[in-house]
This record gives structure tokens, C-alpha cells and sequence, in this order.
């Protein structure tokens, strides 16, 4: 999209610029002849359709080492970089600016003239010299982004504004979702992909008006097949033995109350951010290329996030109207959830590592600090239990076994004299 805008604009400028006329005695004008200043914009155009191609270049090595390196799941990160986009942007623009002048310096209806517009032919110039500006910060930028310590704590940041910002609080309970009676009418989805997006205070006038509960059957981030039920429909009035409503009343807020699209993002979905943290720790684990230190980091990271996550109310959210009733349920993730998704993988595949053992039992004991609910922490407890019987069973070697029970032991008594 900014890449477009700018063309327009330089369009726009350009055009502007060109109906200004300005003499040649002023300084800060180009004051060569007509022929000069076409041969000025050739090499402009030229040298940024070059400059293009290897920012380019440059831009897929990097989407291809965060592939391979860290996640596929990191690709859209890269792509959605606004410091990308602008340099790109700003480019394309000067290339654009630069090969739209060729039709107004030294030409008129045809015929070769002497006067031109000067002014934006200096404009040009100035486009030149930001143009190369942006080269060497792209350059720095693009070193920087490819960084690990970066990508992961960019990941954490986005993250921790979808949890501060987008996940739900009002009406959240660990309480399962109820199950559709066996007259529930489902309402079939529009199309197959991922849930991106949920909003519910959309469906909840129509609820209420047809005296509905209205119960959403996928959770953000995960995957639906078209035709395959996304919202099902029952009446909890003891009159009547079904929803006297048709499916098609909610149709026409369906795409907006519940949003699908063809790939996973993280607009509401902080799973998808623990996902690329952990994908990073296991890639790092892998025996292609056996980098514990870096599963170690993504660790770290991961420990932020959980910290996060369990100081706030976690699970199913619904919602209710004015006397009371529930009228709308939306599936959410728990604590034992996110638990699973950042340390489970990671403690199978690194299990036979002490230290990456010692990482994930740091991070078990930062989350139970945080952790208020005797059965979070008694639900903790668990899984260091489960860092333990994992490294018994991977670490051949005794002295090597030993810090991570005695840290294990630790973890669990603090875990103890908080519940």
C-alpha cells in the first residue's frame, strides 16, 4: 500500500513542480541545458532501478534465513515492517519521479525546446541523495532486524500488546464451554480458513432479540473448513424445544462478528506469539543445528509472556444481557494451555540438555510468582514435575541430573508455601 502512495504522490509533485517557473540565475536550481538534465534523470532511474533490485534481494535472503533459521511463522513479521515498506516506498518514488520527468525535460508537443522545468528536475537531485540515505539505513536496519535477540523481542512486544489490549477480561472464567444440546442449529462457515479475528458484542443484539445463546464452536487461531458449523443456535427457554430462528438471520453478521482469512495473525491471538517463540527454542534444538543458548532466550521471552498471561482471567468469555442470561459464548485458552504450547515442546525435545532443563524450570518459578490461584499453581507444579521425569529419563550422567532436582525442589517448595 505505501509503496503505491508514494507513486502517486511523486506523480503529484512532480507535476506540480514542472508548472513552476523558476529562473536560472537562482542556486539552487539544476542550471545545466535540457540535454544535461535528461541525462541526469536517465542515470537517476537507473541507478534506483538498481538499487531496487538489490534491496529486494537483500529482503528475500533475509525472509529465507528467518525461515530457516527461526520460524516460517516469522515471514510476516518481516513483511509487515514498516521501516521495509517506507524504504521501499521512498525508492520507488524517486525511480518513478525520475522516469515521469523524461516526458516534460527538453520535449514539447514532439519538438525539442529549450526551456524546461528546472525545479523539479532539482527536486530529482534531492530525491537522489535521500534515496541513498535510506540505502545505508536499510542496510543497518535490515542487519539489526535479522538478529535473533531482535526478532524474539519483537515477538514478545507485539505479543504482549495483544494481551494487554485485545484479550478479553469481562465475563472470563476457566469454566469449560457448554456443550450444544442436541437441538442446537448450527450456522455453517462462509469459508474455509483461519480465525482471525472475534467480535461478539456483535452477535449479542441478535441473540437477545431472538432469545438465543449463541455459542462460537472455534477459538482464535485455529483452522475452520467451510460448511462446518462456526457459531451454534439453542434457546435455553423451558417453552420451547428449539431456536424458532433460521441460520440465515446470521448470516449477514457473521464475517463481521467472526473474521476468516488465509493465513494466522496475531491480531487477537497471543497463542500465535508463545507459537513463534517456541518454534524458534525447537528449531534451535534440532540436531541440524544444536543451539541450546538460543532455546534458552526464547525461553526467557516465553517467561515474560506467561508472567503476563497469568495475571489476567483466562478461558471461555461470555457474555450476558441486561437481566442476566448468557446470550453469547466464546472459546478461550487457559493457563493449562499456554503452559503445554511454551514449554512442552520445548522440554521433550530439550529434556536431555540440563541447562535448557534449569531454563524451563526458571521460567515455571517466574510464572508461579505471578500466579495467585492455588490451582494454577498446583497445575505449575505439574509440569516442573514433569522437567524432572523427563530429564531422569534423557540425562545419563548423575552429576549432571542433580542441579536440576535440587532446582526442581526449590521451584516446588515456593510453589508449596504460596499455596
Amino acid at each position: 500500500m505505501l509503496p503505491t502512495i508514494a507513486v502517486v504522490l511523486a506523480l503529484g509533485i512532480g507535476l506540480v513542480l514542472s508548472q513552476v517557473d523558476v529562473s536560472s540565475t537562482r542556486w539552487f536550481v539544476f542550471q545545466g541545458t535540457p540535454d544535461d538534465a535528461r541525462t541526469l534523470l536517465i542515470a537517476i532511474s537507473s541507478t534506483l532501478a538498481t538499487v531496487i533490485a538489490l534491496v529486494l534481494g537483500l529482503t528475500v535472503v533475509a525472509l529465507q534465513l528467518a525461515s530457516t533459521q527461526f520460524s516460517p511463522r516469522l515471514l510476516r513479521n518481516f513483511l509487515r515492517d514498516r521501516t521495509n515498506q517506507v524504504v521501499l516506498s521512498v525508492f520507488v518514488a524517486t525511480f518513478t519521479y525520475s522516469t515521469a520527468g523524461l516526458f516534460t525535460v527538453g520535449v514539447a508537443a514532439g519538438q525539442r525546446v529549450e526551456d524546461y522545468p528546472r525545479l523539479a528536475v532539482s527536486f530529482a537531485l534531492v530525491l537522489l541523495f535521500v534515496s541513498l540515505l535510506m540505502l545505508v539505513f536499510f542496510v543497518h536496519h535490515l542487519a539489526h532486524s535479522i538478529q535473533i535477540d531482535e526478532v524474539m523481542r519483537s515477538v514478545e512486544r507485539s505479543t504482549l500488546r495483544v494481551i494487554d489490549e485485545d484479550l478479553p477480561t469481562q465475563g472470563v472464567s476457566a469454566e469449560p464451554a457448554p456443550s450444544p444440546p442436541t437441538w442446537a442449529v448450527a450456522v455453517p462457515a462462509y469459508q474455509s480458513g483461519w480465525v482471525q479475528t472475534m467480535r461478539p458484542e456483535v452477535l449479542l443484539p441478535i441473540a437477545r432479540d431472538h432469545d438465543l445463546v449463541v455459542a462460537v464452536s472455534t477459538m482464535v487461531g485455529e483452522y475452520v473448513v467451510e460448511g462446518a458449523p462456526l457459531l451454534w443456535l439453542w434457546s435455553q427457554s423451558p417453552s420451547r424445544d428449539g431456536p424458532a430462528t433460521d441460520a440465515a438471520d446470521f448470516g449477514e453478521a457473521l464475517p463481521v462478528a467472526v473474521r476468516l482469512g488465509y493465513e494466522r495473525t496475531a491480531e487477537q491471538d497471543a497463542a500465535f506469539g508463545v507459537r513463534q517463540l517456541a518454534d524458534i527454542a525447537v528449531k534451535a534444538l534440532s540436531p541440524a543445528v544444536n543451539d541450546p543458548y538460543t532455546a534458552i532466550q526464547a525461553l526467557e521471552h516465553l517467561g515474560v509472556l506467561l508472567a503476563d498471561l497469568v495475571r489476567r482471567p483466562l478461558g471461555t468469555q461470555r457474555l450476558r444481557d441486561h437481566s442476566g442470561r448468557i446470550r453469547v459464548v466464546i472459546p478461550g485458552r487457559d493457563l493449562s494451555y499456554y503452559l503445554d504450547l511454551a514449554t512442552g515442546q520445548i522440554r521433550r525435545y530439550g529434556c536431555a540438555e540440563p541447562r535448557v532443563d534449569r531454563a524451563l524450570l526458571r521460567v515455571l518459578a517466574t510464572t508461579g510468582t505471578f500466579c495467585h490461584d492455588p490451582g494454577d499453581r498446583r497445575l505449575i507444579a505439574g509440569h516442573v514435575q514433569l522437567v524432572v521425569e523427563d530429564a531422569e529419563r534423557a540425562v545419563a550422567q548423575p552429576a549432571d541430573l542433580e542441579p536440576v532436582r535440587a532446582h526442581a525442589a526449590i521451584v516446588l517448595a515456593q510453589l508449596g508455601d504460596r499455596a
